[in-house]
């Protein structure tokens, strides 16, 4: 492997271009500042600086796992969403971008709110339920999970980032143990198609937990879950906000509507796709 950052960086590039990664450079970049403990002004301004044997070893395992199709945030142990670094492990989804469209849509839909109860249902690494506590400084929440490694993530991200004192978690079912009543309630929950799963890109369906992915035959059956279930867990006003995939919004609206809830908002991801969906209960 190369002796200097500037040549590890060359040559994890080119790694990666031949491995088909659409995103070598910064691939290659990212994973080049976790082996050294570089920060990005370090690698850019100091490329003649020496690599040690045991950095540049760890950094060409790493460039193996990437050529093997494994994400990036798998091989660190984190994601940015929302301009905070989150921990990820195999146990949970490796959080999306577009995932910050629900976040956009729900503080927008709040208005200047503060005081609310968030309620986030398969909460994974808690990136919903986290950055809306954090979005909003005396909101509390309530976090749930069928899975309890799953849960051990999203309370090290609470930790992290300063919210567990207003965090609850409960581990079940998407409402199953529940009582009480939210002010908004939020969900990114599976929505692949059963038979759909085994064609994802490599990097998904080798590396996210199935559960997290599985949406049932048609990819809806957690909405129908939710949006039966979600009036009698939403106090007078309340709303409930879910994310599903590029082409679902109008079965998920179906669904919603079918359960006497109303559209009340819709966000738009950057590829145009509508990609999430506000309801209020209809009394």
């Amino acid at each position: 492997m190369a002796d200097t950052v500037g040549e590890a960086l060359r040559l994890g590039r080119a790694r990666l271009l031949a491995a088909g990664s659409p995103t070598a450079m910064l691939d290659a970049r990212l994973l080049l500042q976790e082996a050294a403990d570089l920060s990005h002004e370090q690698v850019v301004a100091e490329p003649d600086a020496a690599l040690t044997p045991v950095e540049s070893d760890c950094y060409a395992a790493m460039l193996a796992r990437r050529e093997r199709g494994e994400p990036v945030s798998r091989i660190i142990g984190r994601r940015e969403f929302f301009g905070r670094d989150f921990v990820v492990t195999p146990d949970v989804l490796d959080p999306r971008p577009d995932t910050e469209t629900l976040i956009d849509l729900v503080l927008r839909m709040a208005g200047e709110l503060s005081q609310v109860r968030v309620l986030d249902l398969g909460t994974g690494t808690g990136i919903l339920a986290v950055t809306l506590l954090a979005e909003w400084p005396d909101a509390r929440g309530l976090a749930t999970d069928v899975s309890p490694a799953a849960l051990a993530v999203a309370r090290a991200n609470a930790e992290a980032h300063g919210v567990h004192a207003r965090l609850s978690f409960h581990q079940g079912d998407w409402f199953s143990g529940l009582d009480g009543q939210f002010d908004v309630i939020v969900s990114n929950p599976p929505y692949i198609p059963s038979a759909a799963i085994a064609g994802l890109d490599r990097g998904v369906k080798d590396h996210d937990p199935r559960a997290a992915l599985d949406g049932g035959a048609d990819g809806l059956a957690p909405y129908r879950v939710i949006a039966a279930a979600a009036k009698a867990h939403l106090r007078p006003g309340g709303v409930v906000a879910v994310e599903f995939g590029a082409g679902q919004a109008e079965a998920v609206a179906d669904i919603f509507h079918g359960a006497g809830f109303a559209r009340w908002g819709e966000g738009v991801d950057l590829g145009g796709h509508v990609r999430c969906a506000a309801f209020e209960a209809i009394y």
